[in-house]
């Protein structure tokens, strides 16, 4: 995870978010949101994401969206980093939704039998 933060901060990543999902999802440990001022710079962030992992051994599973540069996803089994433009990433708004996906398993967590 540090590996993938690092890469963003490295190329000036606007707003990162560590999110923490292991209680959430059985597919990934950490998401990691973070913005990139444009097409430019999203495809160049998650690019150094990719380079940083495979040069400490650790192959990205994959890569989605690298064309458009809107919405760039990198696949590195236990972290998922998204790097969006900032209208993609408000306009999805992926912090929310992983927030409420956590209030609500919380929520039923505490609302079991008594």
């Amino acid at each position: 995870m540090s590996l993938a933060t690092e890469a963003l901060d490295d190329l000036k990543g606007v707003n990162p978010v560590t999110l923490d999902v292991r209680d959430l999802s059985n597919v990934m440990d950490y998401l990691i949101i973070c913005s990139g001022t444009s097409s430019r710079h999203v495809k160049s962030l998650a690019d150094n994401v990719s380079r940083t992992a495979k040069a400490a051994g650790h192959m990205p599973m994959g890569v989605e969206g690298e064309d458009a540069g809107e919405w760039v996803l990198v696949d590195l089994g236990d972290v998922v980093v998204h790097v969006m433009q900032p209208a993609t990433r408000d306009f999805y708004d992926l912090e929310r939704l992983w927030v409420q996906s956590a209030a609500s398993a919380d929520e039923s967590a505490d609302s079991g039998p008594d």
